[in-house]
């Protein structure tokens, strides 16, 4: 009962406590009374946590009336969302009128959410557009005029509900585009054209979640969503749908699906599936091995502009993978690619010039291509590919000892 005594007065450690209380569980005559003892230790811990949470509210409460706005504001959060008082639509919004008439850009952009969505008071879009005007109206850029007009002129059909515009806003927050960068609000935009049916909102709110912007990761929802995109022709989503079932990305790994979709998105022009699909049949992953149909794919991939897909073709001309070799047209590739910023393809073009391979030999031109690679794929190349680099470097410094730039 000491035990008891000294935890209601709060003069133990509380740590040391739970190892009393649970020693005092483990003796076969005090288990009844142990466990019952340690119930209330818990439950103090509750009440004192909620007993907390109502003292806070009492004071922003307090505050609220005396007219600070970032009370208001903090106050108008917790009837909003139900946070230690039940939710009150209403009254968050009157809170979020106040606190936004005091000149607070927080609640006056949510103020300009409750007037487009209707939470609280009736949905007005010409007083959402007002609020959010002045909420973000210190953030639009002036050095570009142009930005700036078209942010507001999208704004406008953004908040009567357009989901392409929406989609829009979201990426201007994403980019900096007219309007300060901002990723939570990016995400807000993205989820609500997403909701509204907008192929493209869904595929962007699927990176979102992938990779963390404006909201936590969590790739099961970044599967949901992509598959949503997917499922409602957008290209892109199709191939992010492939890429999650290729690598196990919020799903189970499974490669017959990830080409399935890859050749969806492929056949509708996406690039980056084209390349996708041209391994998938280089390597056999969910198909058969087809070397052929492998070059046919990164030829389309290639011919489109994408500079992976000009990578993989040159090495098909350099191997003899689908097509007779041709180092030349290997060569021609790889440059393009190189010069479109991909890493491997410089590693590739250096080794052209270093061994004269499709054009003259060049020892200052494969050394500046190596450097290139050197520069722009020690940052973000896997480890794997790293340790590639550092017999590169080894490469690169040889070649230095012999050439006078």
């Amino acid at each position: 009962m000491e035990l008891y005594f000294l935890a209601i007065n709060n003069e133990i450690e509380q740590d040391s406590l739970n190892e009393g209380f649970n020693e005092l569980h483990l003796i076969e005559d005090n288990i009844i009374l142990g466990k019952y003892l340690l119930s209330i230790f818990y439950y103090k811990d509750i009440i004192l946590d909620i007993n907390y949470k109502r003292s806070r509210l009492i004071t922003l409460q307090k505050l609220a009336e005396n007219d600070d706005y970032e009370a208001q504001y903090n106050l108008a959060i917790c009837y909003q969302n139900g946070h230690g008082i039940k939710t009150n639509y209403k009254k968050a919004f009157e809170l979020y009128l106040s606190s936004a008439k005091n000149g607070n850009p927080n609640a006056q952009y949510n103020l300009a959410i409750c007037y487009m969505d209707g939470i609280g008071v009736q949905k007005d879009d010409k007083e959402a557009f007002n609020w959010y005007l002045k909420s973000e109206n210190k953030y639009l850029f002036t050095q570009n005029k142009n930005d700036k007009k078209e942010f507001i002129r999208h704004l406008k059909f953004a908040i009567a509900n357009n989901s392409m515009m929406q989609n829009y806003l979201g990426h201007c927050y994403q980019i900096r585009k007219g309007i300060y960068k901002n990723e939570k609000k990016a995400f807000e935009w993205y989820l609500k054209s997403a909701k509204n049916g907008y192929r493209i909102a869904q595929r962007n709110l699927g990176d979102c979640y992938r990779h963390g912007i404006g909201t936590d990761k969590n790739e099961t929802r970044a599967f949901e969503w992509y598959m949503k995109s997917a499922v409602a022709g957008c290209a892109g989503g199709q191939c992010d749908l492939g890429f999650c079932y290729y690598y196990g990305i919020g799903t189970e790994k499974n490669e017959t699906k990830a080409f399935e979709w890859y050749l969806k998105s492929a056949e509708g022009g996406y690039t980056v599936a084209q390349n996708n699909l041209g391994n998938c049949y280089y390597h056999g992953e969910g198909t058969d091995k087809n070397e052929t149909k492998a070059f046919e794919w990164y030829t389309k991939s290639a011919i489109a502009g994408s500079a992976k897909g000009q990578c993989m073709l040159g090495s098909c001309y350099e191997n003899g993978v689908g097509i007779d070799k041709n180092e030349t047209k290997a060569f021609e590739w790889y440059l393009k690619s190189a010069e479109g910023g991909c890493v491997i393809a410089q590693v590739s073009l250096g080794s052209c010039y270093y061994h004269g391979m499709g054009t003259d030999k060049n020892k200052t031109k494969a050394l500046e291509w190596y450097q290139k690679a050197l520069d722009n794929g020690m940052k973000g190349l896997k480890n794997g590919i790293k340790d590639g680099f550092y017999t590169l470097q080894i490469v690169v410094s040889s070649i230095k000892k012999v050439i006078v730039i």
